[in-house]
């Protein structure tokens, strides 16, 4: 029976993806993108010519049905994003629930995703943590910060280069000021780096430094 293949791609480093994703999407009858013109440079890195259809947050509700019916109707279908695991905090959710109810088989490969490297990077407690995302733009943002505030566990986020600033001055003001925590940017890229201290040293560390590249912040747990 036809299935759905989850792919991760590298988040930086092309020599992250493994030789199993190349094969599966050699394979396949068709490879869905998050970002078509991404996915094209990967796909032509590695010598792979495969149709590719877009599929991100902005089409995924009218076209799941359709790539749920392909593979049905006996298509081999794999799913890649533009940087590590789809369905972390990528679009996949979506798709691999269709499937399940459609009683089609999903296979999901291991591979590169962001918040591992950090998290075990950071020198911070890695047996229970919790991972959060993406905290929301503005509606909701306040109640989440109060709730994670207290959590005895590690904190993952992952934050744009525009709202970094903004969410580590929140993170101190939530908390505290001494709260430890590592920021890790442009993972497995040239320009990789790790900062670690307490939340405001951090902050103030990258008011004085050019902010690029993608971001995941690692926060302690609140101590009893």
């Amino acid at each position: 029976m036809s299935k759905l293949f989850i792919v991760p791609t590298p988040i930086g480093n092309l020599e992250d993806m493994t030789m199993r994703a190349v094969k599966v999407l050699g394979e396949v009858d068709f490879i869905l993108a998050e970002d078509t013109r991404t996915s094209g440079l990967l796909l032509k890195h590695y010598g792979i010519s495969k149709p590719v259809v877009a599929y991100h947050q902005h089409n995924e509700h009218k076209i799941t049905a359709k790539i749920t019916e392909r593979i049905l109707h006996g298509e081999q279908a794999a799913l890649v994003t533009d940087a590590g695991t789809p369905g972390i905090s990528d679009p996949g959710f979506m798709l691999v629930r269709a499937c399940i109810e459609q009683q089609i088989p999903v296979e999901t490969l291991p591979g590169a995703t962001a918040f591992v490297p950090a998290l075990v990077n950071s020198g911070l407690p890695c047996d229970k943590f919790v991972f959060e995302g993406f905290l929301p733009p503005k509606k909701g943002r306040h109640s989440r910060l109060q709730f994670l505030m207290n959590l005895p566990y590690t904190v993952v986020f992952y934050e744009s280069p525009h709202r970094l600033l903004k969410t580590l001055d929140q993170l101190a003001e939530y908390f505290g000021n001494d709260r430890k925590v590592s920021v890790s940017r442009e993972l497995t890229k040239v320009y990789e780096e790790t900062v670690r201290g307490t939340l405001a040293g951090v902050a103030a560390y990258f008011r004085d430094h050019v902010v690029k590249g993608e971001f995941v912040i690692v926060v302690a747990g609140q101590k009893n």
